[in-house]
């Protein structure tokens, strides 16, 4: 075999592994600003890493990632107005899931694993899944199961890496969460040296458009990630990729699947 990625696999190979039943991931990320220490590829480098460990423990493959997500938001994600952010409509990205969907029932796959690295994307993620099912038909045979893979943080975890109190997963963009996994898995592409020290950033409890950049401080940061390490990373991973492999197992019927090296 060569690994789980797709993109490393050739068609014959791929198809052969299709039809013995593997469970395809797409991991589904953005290109976005991550502050000045995190480069702007984080949330699809993580949701294919994430994605790659869980394909390993249940022999699934994983596609290429779709690199581009919905816009950014000033109170989950810094908003629009950085450079390097590259952001598409809602509709676009629900357009890109629901003909990924289709392709891959297309060739055979019946069961396929959307892990949703940005925040800003689970809806429109949602709506091309259920527009692709519906063109397919209710007995295409196919089932598709949406992850957003902060959701597998666990509670002791979390009490653990924050002493002081969870400030929330939407103010963790750029923040201990993102750049201690970053740690974990791409501990080259993290810059600690530029980690801003700067608290939580406050928001109302109202977005307001054209956006108020002036809510959102200037690093892109919504919370200090001083406190990163890799060791709080490898925690979160194992929580993420045992809790991922869990679910896919349950509710696919894989609790004999062997796992790939």
């Amino acid at each position: 075999m060569s690994g789980v990625r797709m993109d490393n696999m050739s068609w014959v190979e791929y198809e052969q592994r299709v039809r013995a039943g593997s469970v395809v991931f797409l991991p589904c990320g953005a290109t976005e600003q991550h502050g000045p220490h995190l480069p702007l590829g984080t949330d699809a480098l993580l949701a294919s890493a994430i994605s790659e460990d869980v394909a390993r423990e249940v022999g699934g493959i994983v596609a290429p990632a779709i690199s581009y997500g919905y816009k950014s938001q000033p109170r989950s994600g810094g908003g629009q107005h950085f450079c390097g952010t590259t952001s598409l409509d809602g509709a676009t990205l629900s357009a890109m899931i629901r003909d990924a969907v289709r392709e891959f029932h297309r060739h055979g796959v019946r069961r396929l694993v959307t892990v949703v690295g940005h925040f800003e994307n689970q809806w429109f993620v949602t709506e091309g899944i259920e527009l692709a099912m519906r063109d397919i038909g209710a007995d295409s045979g196919m089932e598709v199961m949406r992850v957003e893979h902060w959701e597998f943080c666990r509670k002791e975890t979390l009490d653990v890496i924050f002493p002081d109190g969870f400030p929330g997963i939407a103010l963790e963009h750029a923040a201990v969460i993102e750049t201690s996994m970053m740690l974990h898995y791409h501990p080259g592409l993290v810059s600690l040296d530029d980690i801003p020290a700067h608290g939580p950033a406050q928001f109302p409890a109202y977005d307001m458009y054209p956006a108020r950049t002036a809510w959102v401080p200037s690093s892109g940061v919504l919370s200090s990630a001083k406190d990163s390490s890799r060791e709080k990373g490898r925690l979160l991973v194992r929580d993420v990729v045992d809790g991922i492999a869990t679910a896919v197992r349950h509710e696919f019927g894989l609790m004999d699947r062997q796992s790939i090296p």
